[in-house]
């Protein structure tokens, strides 16, 4: 069979915006960032993971460092949120292993998200815990967490969950691997 090349499919672009970026779905507000931080073209991860995240698929993924993981992730999740109602609780929870990577995600997603006016906290273990309660208690709209940490929130009932319509675990591997399966279980 011949495959017919005279009409190549089109690639829905936005004005002003590479087709990389927006052909995955993602809106101006996104798109701006992007170009703003010199992204050009997404890596194979994100144009694997992004239209379905933003459609609200489950989704594994699996790339080596410095694929663009959190983008891939971070970009959906930020869109999605940009869509749905403020809630009194977080509406996303991004669990991570470590308090350096609870930093550098929550770091990413503030620079991804400062078009979308979304408060984002870090939890983690190792600092004053004063600071978390009171943006807690003042409304957040994703928390970047360990496990162990998370998990002292939520029995301190500081941390609600039931606002949350996302929930991502970043480097789940690592997180088994380390012991915290019986604290995912009991969050999730």
């Amino acid at each position: 069979m011949k495959h017919d090349t005279s009409n190549p499919p089109t690639v829905p672009t936005m004005k002003g915006f590479s087709p990389g970026f927006a052909a995955l779905g993602l809106e101006a507000a996104l798109l701006t960032t992007l170009e703003s931080l010199g992204y050009e073209e997404p890596t194979p991860i994100q144009r694997e993971a992004i239209p379905p995240l933003l459609a609200g698929h489950d989704l594994l993924g699996r790339a080596a460092t410095g694929t663009g993981k959190t983008a891939a992730f971070t970009l959906p999740l930020l869109q999605r949120l940009a869509h749905s109602a403020k809630q009194p609780h977080p509406s996303a929870l991004i669990l991570v292993p470590t308090r350096e990577l609870a930093i550098q995600v929550s770091e990413a997603v503030q620079r991804y998200g400062r078009q979308q006016h979304i408060a984002i906290l870090a939890v983690y273990g190792g600092q004053a815990i004063r600071p978390q309660l009171i943006a807690l208690k003042r409304g957040v709209d994703i928390v970047v967490a360990t496990p162990g940490r998370a998990l002292d929130h939520i029995r301190r009932k500081t941390l609600q969950l039931k606002d949350l319509q996302i929930v991502v675990l970043d480097e789940a591997d690592e997180m088994l691997n380390m012991g915290f399966a019986e604290d995912l279980d009991a969050i999730l």
